[in-house]
């Protein structure tokens, strides 16, 4: 499985606000500082925003922050919430042609699995559990 990069952005977003959460932070400021293109941050912040996770503010000392504590964000939760589509393998896909062998496919069981299990882990984590190396991510989030 990989991820989108929509997902892989707004997981660096929501580390970025988790670890800078002293102000609010401007769309500009997050993506020159976690090195993603401002033009895809505007789009993954409106789906954060959307989802519950950031609260965006508007005005001259406005910008984007957590609408709640890190440790109240789940990362699976979070996966879920931005991956289009979690089908593995077409036939997972309920929009698309059935699958000759399905009746005696061993593969599709496996695959289902192996992505419960995936998110048993991601489930485990929190954005707080991310922000941890705090000092760190600090450093390496500078200009």
């Amino acid at each position: 499985m990989r991820l989108t990069k929509h997902t892989d952005f707004g997981l660096r977003c929501l580390t970025f606000l988790a670890v800078h959460d002293e102000a609010p932070a401007t769309v500009r400021d997050i993506a020159a500082r976690i090195g993603i293109p401002e033009d895809h941050l505007f789009k993954v912040v409106g789906k954060l925003a959307q989802c519950g996770y950031v609260q965006t503010i508007r005005g001259r000392s406005g910008g984007v922050r957590l609408s709640r504590p890190a440790a109240e964000i789940n990362i699976g939760q979070v996966v879920r919430d931005l991956e289009e589509s979690l089908a593995l393998v077409a036939c997972f896909d309920p929009d698309a042609e059935p699958c000759p062998i399905a009746p005696a496919c061993v593969l599709a069981g496996t695959l289902d699995d192996a992505l419960a299990a995936f998110f048993r882990v991601l489930d485990g984590v929190t954005l707080a559990t991310l922000a941890k190396p705090r000092r760190r991510l600090a450093v390496l989030m500078r200009e």
